[in-house]
This record gives structure tokens, sequence and C-alpha cells, in this order.
């Protein structure tokens, strides 16, 4: 149950796909290049595997418990927190104004990929404190921000996010926490379920943001507030001193990621710092809630990569049939675990090197010189955020689950590990929005809001590249043929939508699963054919490892034999509208 870091692949990526360097260049980050993020993520591999990857299994059998003190991590966590924050890795991406590193969030993806794989009850932590993080830099105010991000940066108080209500999951209007004024602060009472690391003994504060309404708030979201809640107030020279009145009074049981407390914290007139303006909330946390949405995406690789490991590991070891010779066969020499391992393997490359080319246009928004430019990069962005949350979440559950599957019987006791990774994986198509939300979000407010332009950009994009595939020689012919019925299916899929949304209000969340569903296969084919085309030339060109490339090329060439044509099989169900599932009379469900 070991883990190794994929270094070849996440430079491959990030040298060839993203082009790194050049991202650096333009945006004058003349110090960062290639050559030092592989030594960066280096650096995080050794702590991933040799830290954090062997807490994974120990963390998951052992759990939480919440006594008089409040809630106890699992055994090694706290040592392993401290590494990690000694280590300055919450502040990669950081302003330097308040600690940070100044780093690419393309670099930042890829060292996050390597928490999440080697133990994902403790990547949450970091997860969600890099979302406090970034709604704090983007909405408080300058005195909130030099009290709190410092140490937030520097990993000394992670951060929480407190938005749902046992009445309130998804519908944030029927919020009912209460904020009262009280001089330059504010009470805060009510209870929120589901909060990710809401409480523990690894660091002396955790900084809970808060979702609270005002008495004289507007009804509905637009009443709703953003508070700052610390688990110790801070005195007068900054540090924590008096105890704040917020508990965590039950721990959610969970299916997975049982090393990660998931509390249920009750504020009985904690005291609060408003952050932003009073019924702005709703927007300040979306800021949280879009990089959290990416960051469980790349959960979806990173449990997927994991999970290939084990089987791979497995496949290799595990013996089964004879031969005439009396020698034994490894499973790994039979063509349907070959299937399943290359699903599993075309599957996450694909998925690593989206969530890459993602977490790059994030880079171009925030370092582009021009308002268009950075306009048009931060559509991207949007457009990218649902189905790099969507459709990753729902690949790796299904990765894990085909690992569990390699492993045959095994794969369903729990002591050889995959079924912790299929248990863990379970979480990521529900929490951050649900990947119905998520579906929903894509093709209303990222399609149809624009009449589709900014998708059409997107298929624009794949097109080029198409014109591209089409005269790189040396490629197999599959490569076009399925990449061409693939994009041509998201082209109809779109003017479809464009064309019938205006006459039956119901069609756009019927067929958007099965859209957000095309759009990620499509994607995830259009980054592995640039992928195959790349390690053609530079194979051609006898640069790189040459197995790696050939390797790659065959991977590219599997997902788009393989995996590509789901996408048509998406657009059938878009096409087939959604008469059959509204005219069910609900007493017949």
């Amino acid at each position: 149950m070991s883990y190794v870091h994929p270094y070849q692949d996440a430079e491959f990526v990030l040298r060839h796909l993203v082009d790194l360097d050049a991202l650096c260049e333009t945006a004058g980050l003349d110090e960062i290049n290639t050559d030092l993020a592989v030594a960066v993520l280096e650096e995080a591999a050794k702590l991933g595997s040799d830290v954090l990857a062997p807490l994974n299994w120990t963390g998951d059998q052992a759990g939480v418990s919440l006594g008089e003190n409040g809630v106890q991590e699992a055994p090694g966590f706290k040592e392993a927190y401290q590494q990690f924050a000694e280590g300055g890795w919450m502040s990669l991406t950081a302003d330097e104004e308040f600690g940070g590193q100044n780093l690419p969030n393309a670099l930042s993806t890829a060292v996050t990929e390597i928490w999440n794989s080697a133990n994902m009850s403790f990547a949450l932590c970091p997860l969600l404190s890099q979302g406090a993080m970034e709604s704090l830099k983007h909405h408080g105010s300058t005195e909130l921000q030099n009290a709190y991000l410092p140490k937030m940066i520097a990993g000394d108080w992670p951060g929480t996010m407190n938005l749902t209500e046992p009445d309130a999951g998804t519908d944030l209007a029927a919020v009912k926490t209460k904020a009262v004024r009280n001089g330059d602060s504010y009470l805060i009472s009510g209870q929120k379920i589901y909060i990710t690391w809401g409480d523990h003994q690894m660091t002396d504060n955790i900084v809970h943001l808060v979702l609270a309404r005002l008495p004289d708030a507007p009804a509905g979201v637009k009443g709703i507030s953003l508070f700052i809640v610390p688990k110790f107030k801070l005195d007068e020279a900054g540090e924590p001193g008096e105890r704040n009145a917020a508990h965590c009074i039950l721990l959610e049981h969970k299916l997975g990621i049982h090393a990660s407390p998931t509390c249920v914290m009750e504020f009985n007139d904690a005291e609060g710092y408003l952050i932003g303006e009073e019924n702005n909330g709703l927007s300040y946390m979306f800021t949280m809630m879009n990089h959290a949405r990416q960051a469980v995406g790349l959960q979806g690789l990173a449990i997927s990569e994991r999970a290939y490991q084990q089987a791979v590991t497995f496949a290799k070891d595990r013996v089964q049939g004879t031969r005439r010779d009396g020698s034994r066969i490894p499973i790994i020499q039979h063509p349907d675990v070959r299937r399943m391992l290359m699903v599993m393997k075309s599957s996450t490359e694909a998925m690593r090197a989206l969530a890459l080319t993602a977490s790059a246009e994030i880079d171009r928004t925030n370092y582009a010189k021009d308002a268009e430019v950075e306009a048009a990069h931060a559509q991207r962005v949007e457009l990218y955020t649902p189905i790099i949350k969507g459709w990753l979440t729902e690949l790796g559950l299904e990765m894990t689950s085909l690992g569990v599957q390699v492993h045959g019987g095994m794969g369903f006791i729990e002591e050889t590990g995959a079924a912790q990774h299929y248990r863990d994986a379970r979480i990521l198509p529900i929490y951050e929005g649900t990947n119905g939300i998520q579906a929903l979000d894509f093709i209303g407010r990222k399609m149809l809001s624009n009449q589709g332009e900014v998708l059409q950009s997107l298929l624009d994009d794949m097109g080029e590249t198409l014109t591209e595939l089409r005269a790189t020689a040396g490629l197999h012919s599959s490569l076009d043929c399925f990449f061409t019925e693939a994009l041509d299916a998201g082209i109809e899929a779109r003017n479809y939508v464009l064309e019938q949304a205006a006459q039956d209000r119901n069609l756009p969340g019927s067929v958007s699963y099965n859209f957000m569903m095309l759009f990620g296969y499509l994607a995830g084919g259009w980054v592995m054919v640039q992928s195959a085309m790349k390690a053609q030339l530079l194979l051609a060109a006898g640069e790189s490892d040459p197995e790696f490339l050939k390797a790659k090329i065959m991977t590219s060439q599997f997902y788009c034999e393989h995996l590509l044509p789901r996408g048509k099989a998406c657009l059938n169900a878009v096409l087939a509208g959604n008469s059959t599932m509204m005219d069910m009379p609900e007493e017949q469900f």
C-alpha cells in the first residue's frame, strides 16, 4: 500500500502541455521554471511517500474521537502536520506580502495531487485552508488579513468552511445561523454540519469561516453574511487567548475518509468578525467554494492514481492459472485485467493533464496584463470548474471500483487496502456541490447564460488541435477517427441544447449530467491527443525517455479508442430529451 509520485507524467504535462516555462516568463516570474517545479515536486513526494502515505491505512483504521478537550486526530497526524507546516507547503501560491512564495497555481496543483494520493484524509485539512485563505485574501479587511493570513499561510492556523446546516444543504437560502452586532464584532449562534476538520489538536488555533444571517437581513441568499470565527480569540499580541464559543458537539460516522474529522459545530454567541460587507457573504464564500471544487476534482485524480498503483502491484504479484510447463501466470498477463489497468492508467493520465491545464488557466487569468485577455481566461476557468469537479470525481469513483475488481475477492477484504480507496472516493461526487449541481452550473451559467459562446471557444480550440493532429506523422489513425467523432458529438450537443432549452424549461436540468460528462470525456480526449502529438514529436527528435514517450502514445490511443466513445453515448442520452423521466407519475416511482 505504498505510494510513489508519478513524476515523469507530472513533468511531461507541466513542461509540454502547460508549457510552464512560457507561462512563468509571461507572468514575470523570472526565477521560476519547470526545472524548479520538478525539484519542488521531488521534495513534496518525499513527504507524501515517507510520512503521509504510511498514515493512510492506520488513520482509516484508528479514525478520530471526541472527548472533553475536543476532537482527537488519528495517531501520527499531528507530527505529520507539523512537518507539512514547517516545510512551507501551505505557502506555495500565497502572496509574498503575507509570507507566501508566490508560485504558480499549476505547480501548487501538481503538489496537491501528492498530498491527496498519499493521504486524502490528511489533505482535506490544507485543502479547506487554501480556500479560506483565498476568500480572506480577496474580501477581508486589511486588519483581518494582517491578523490571520500570515498564520494561515505559515500553516499555523488552518481554516474551515461552515455552510451546511441540518435544514440548509445546497439551499443556502435556508441558513438559520444568527449574527448579532456587538460593537466591532458579532455574536454568532447556530449549528453547522459536515464541517471537515472542524476541530483537532494539531494546531493552537483554527479559523472558521461561517455563513450567518443578521436579524434585519433580506430574505434568501441575499441576506447571508460571512464571518471569521476563531477557535481561540486573539489577545493583544495577536496570539490565541480566550476560548471562543465554537465547539464540535458530534462527529459524523462516515463511509470513508475516517481520519478526517467531520464535525457538527455549535456556535453559542461565539465572537465573529465580518468579512467584507454585510449580506454579501454568499459571493465571498463562492471564492472559497470555486477553489474547493477544482481541488475536489483533483482528489478524483489523486485517489485514482493511488488505486491504480496498488492494482498494478497486485496484478504483477498475484498468480492465477498454470501454463503447460507448470509455470504460474501473473494476472497482469490476462487480457481483461490489462483492460482494467489500461482504463485506469489512461483515465488517470487524462485527468492529470486536464487538471493541470485548468489550473494553468487560473495563472493566466491572474497574470494577464490585458483586461480582455484576463476576461477570456477567467471565462475558461469558469467553464472548466464544473467539468473538473464533476467528471474527475465520477471517474475517480469508477477507477477505485476497478481497483477493487483487479484484486478480485481480495479487493473486498479490508486488509488489502483497495476497499479504502473506493470508500474514500465515494464522497467526491457529493461534497462541494453534488455533481448534479455541477452539471446544472455547466449547462446553465457556463453555457446557456452566454448562448454557448464560451463553450464554442473551447470547441474551436479543440478543432485547431484536430487540424494539428492530422498534420502529425506517425500516429495511429484511431486518434483522428475517435477524436473527430467526439468533437462532432460535442458540437451537436451544444447546438441541440441551445435550440431546445427555450422551448422546454425542464430540458437543461434533465440532460445536464450527460451533457457535462460528454464534455468531460471530450476534454480528456483533447488533452490526450495533445499528449500523443507532443510525445511523437519528442520521440522523433530523440528527446526525453523513449520508453515513457511510447507508453504515453499508447495510453492516449487507448483512451481515444475506449473512453472517447462514451461521449457519443452521452450525446444519445442528451438527444433523447426528458419526456420519459418527466412524464412518469410520482406515485409510480
